[in-house]
């Protein structure tokens, strides 16, 4: 994997199943990251519902709950006031909202971006390349097959 660097960080808030708002430990300075490789449903009505809605022919109201799950499953790997590192490949800094991409290393050594595919609360997502994204497609078809997280209640998110 091509790292560009390593920022340490403080979990302050959490947006979503996929992005927390995070504060650089050193400059004290908040910002939203989004994780990379991965999509988990969203938790308003917005535009990206409304698309999913008519793609997976699903309503918005199962999409919106599935993202609250996805969230809660979330807040059960990560604390508020958890000191985290975000690692970032070097050609892959920022997305198109301005929100800083990485994989967010956890206190004990795990990745969350890697629990939330392999538990199936967050699908593998190639709108944004990652290193890591053949793997979680991978892990994405495993979790779909064994029926875990989301998977338990629908076949796609």
């Amino acid at each position: 994997m091509t790292i560009t660097k390593n920022i340490l960080l403080k979990t302050k808030k959490f947006v979503d199943g996929d992005g927390l708002i995070v504060e650089d430990f050193i400059t004290k300075k908040e910002f939203e990251i989004r994780l990379y490789g991965i999509d988990a449903p969203e938790m308003n009505y917005c535009k990206k519902v409304k698309n999913d809605e008519k793609e997976l022919q699903m309503p918005a109201s199962l999409l919106i709950k599935l993202g609250f799950q996805s969230l809660e499953f979330l807040k059960t790997n990560v604390n508020l006031g958890d000191l985290c590192t975000l690692v970032q490949e070097e050609n892959n800094l920022i997305d198109k909202y301005g929100r800083l991409l990485g994989y967010l290393i956890l206190p004990d050594g795990r990745v969350l971006n890697e629990i939330m595919i392999k538990e199936g609360y967050a699908k593998a997502y190639n709108g944004v390349f990652c290193e890591m994204l053949p793997m979680y497609q991978e892990w994405n078809l495993k979790a779909k097959t064994n029926n875990k997280g989301l998977y338990n209640q629908v076949d796609k998110f």
